[in-house]
């Protein structure tokens, strides 16, 4: 989440002004804007786990922010977790190749601390991941809200569906705190923790961590590497013999345009 700042005015008391020199002296209007985004990761780790079988996934996403405030958007990545969860149980034709993320809200701020809150889709189109015994439609739904004041957020996100598969786990949550600090040239520094809790899922709920280093390129590029690490439960999150909650480095590209 990007803080927003407000410029205060100074009033200018000598004579009177002309309306050329209003124009220069009042602030910018905000703009809207759309973006697009493509990227590469080695490993695509969500709230500390693989959604990749510990292996790369493309990337890419798009966004309009409006002037007032509201934004939308849409960003996906390959996955592997839904068909090794079929396989491990021995039901093949398992399919969900790909996650989806649809999402809506509103930025905006009250004096200088910056809000975020808004409505998440996460569609894996396609998915049949409720004909595995024990598993439910892997599409969730989720509302979050976020607060920015200073180098730190906090968010919580809210699930008004099943999550990610799991049945009977509506009313799940997460909460994750994170900082930004700026180490100039270019680089910042993203320390992360956060709990999923999952509801009525034994060993599923856990913590996870994560230190991101981000560089700017230059040209719309960035480059990030990550150390992240979780509790989470191993038999639970293992599939194929991949734990996909285990520590590990993750290596980033990505190019906003």
């Amino acid at each position: 989440m990007k803080k927003i700042l407000v410029p205060s005015l100074i009033a200018l008391a000598i004579g009177s002004l002309t309306s050329v020199a209003q124009a220069q002296t009042a602030p910018a209007e905000p703009e809207s804007t759309l973006s697009y985004n493509v990227g590469v990761v080695t490993d695509y780790r969500y709230r500390g786990i693989s959604q990749s079988r510990l292996k790369p996934a493309l990337q890419g996403g798009v966004d309009y922010a409006d002037k007032s405030g509201f934004y939308v958007g849409a960003w996906g990545s390959t996955i592997q977790w839904i068909k090794d969860t079929g396989t491990t149980v021995g039901v093949g034709g398992i399919k969900g190749p790909v996650e989806i993320d649809l999402y809506g809200g509103y930025k905006g701020a009250v004096g200088d601390a910056a809000y975020d809150v808004g409505f998440l889709r996460y569609e894996y189109s396609g998915n049949n991941l409720a004909k595995v015994s024990g598993f439910a439609n892997a599409n969730t739904n989720e509302v979050y809200g976020a607060v920015t004041y200073g180098l730190v957020t906090a968010k919580y996100s809210h699930a008004i569906s099943n999550l990610f598969g799991n049945p009977n786990s509506k009313n799940s949550y997460y909460v994750d705190l994170s900082a930004n600090f700026d180490l100039g040239n270019g680089f910042t520094l993203v320390p992360h923790y956060g709990y999923q809790k999952v509801k009525n899922v034994v060993n599923a709920s856990y913590s996870d961590y994560a230190l991101t280093l981000n560089k700017d390129l230059g040209n719309g590029l960035t480059a990030s590497a990550a150390l992240v690490g979780t509790n989470a439960n191993e038999p639970f999150y293992t599939l194929l013999n991949k734990y996909n909650g285990k520590s590990g480095a993750v290596l980033g590209l990505k190019y906003a345009f």
